[in-house]
């Protein structure tokens, strides 16, 4: 997917502006687990969640090429943190369109950052319609939810766990648009390690493992969970040709696993996972017979949940989408 040379570019721009999240292999959850298992902390990052570094590259070379134009893109939450965040560090303004209804506080955190944002659309995908409207009505440059650049600055995040814990036998990491695990299977691949990736969806929200058992692109009428950052109906025809050539298979989480791995992270972790976070852990406790006495690796890709949301999962409770 990219050279030596152009990770390395990429890793200077990410540490520039945020130093590595830490991995720790936490004892409670080897136990629940029935394996060593390390968390790779993206809910650490400066805001919140692993997409930020992917906006940093991006927004980074973009003004390298001279491209100063302003920007939109569409978003649950993270996406759209991390372009304000990234855009506002090289000067260049940010629009950002979210679905109606969206998390009132990542929205809150996405006008913080400098983003003028738009509620518009019933999901992501009718949200992404949208921008790329609005992109040819303002003259905006409409930036995808995945793309070389924006792999290359997530991907900092797997080199940073395989560095630290060695050759995992598996790593599970959550899909939304897909640049999380096709830049842990472009890391894992240019270490040279065996590690197995193995995908996770929502089952609200299964296109991509849909598509997956299908060797091609299948979309879906609908793609619901409370786990936003998942929430997808129509996969990345890019993306999903590396998942295929890349990933050992894909595991489907309901929401009630979910909300039980954010459980888990607080009881054993003390950390807070929003639902995309917590996907990994929930599909590793469902695989647990396969993966005993194993080491694995869980993508905690994210800690931005709404506040009733995180509370109602702590209570027993699901949150709803």
């Amino acid at each position: 997917m990219y050279t030596a040379d152009e990770f390395e570019a990429a890793q200077r721009i990410v540490y520039a502006a945020m130093p590595p999240t830490p991995q720790y292999a936490w004892p409670l959850l080897a136990e629940a687990a029935g394996c060593e298992t390390w968390v790779k902390h993206e809910n650490h990052t400066p805001t919140g969640a692993f997409k930020v570094r992917g906006g940093l590259v991006h927004m980074k070379m973009r003004k390298s090429r001279g491209e100063t134009n302003g920007v939109i893109t569409a978003t649950r939450g993270n996406h759209g943190q991390s372009i304000p965040f990234a855009a506002k560090r090289v000067g260049i303004s940010a629009t950002i369109v979210c679905p109606v209804g969206n998390s009132p506080e990542k929205n809150a955190a996405m006008r913080a950052l400098g983003a003028e944002l738009i509620e518009a659309g019933h999901d992501f995908d009718a949200a992404r319609e949208t921008a790329m409207e609005i992109a040819k009505q303002r003259g905006l440059d409409f930036i995808p939810s995945f793309g070389k650049e924006l792999v290359m600055g997530v991907s900092t995040y797997a080199h940073e766990l395989f560095r630290a814990a060695g050759e995992l036998d598996a790593v599970y990491v959550p899909i939304g648009m897909g640049s999380g695990i096709c830049g842990t299977i472009a890391a894992r691949d240019m270490l040279g390690l065996k590690t197995k990736v193995i995908g996770v969806v929502a089952e609200g929200a299964n296109c991509y493992a849909l598509s997956f058992a299908a060797g091609r692109p299948v979309a879906t009428n609908t793609g619901t969970s409370f786990a936003d950052g998942m929430a997808v109906r129509i996969p990345n025809p890019e993306a999903l040709a590396i998942i295929l050539e890349g990933a050992d298979h894909i595991v489907t989480v309901n929401d009630d696993e979910i909300a039980e791995a954010m459980r888990l992270y607080f009881r054993c972790c003390h950390t807070i996972a929003e639902g995309a976070g917590a996907a990994p852990l929930a599909a590793l406790m469902q695989e647990r017979e396969a993966t005993k006495g194993k080491r694995a690796g869980v993508i905690l890709s994210g800690g931005n949940i709404d506040m009733p949301k995180f509370a109602a999962a702590l209570e027993g409770r699901t949150p709803q989408p």
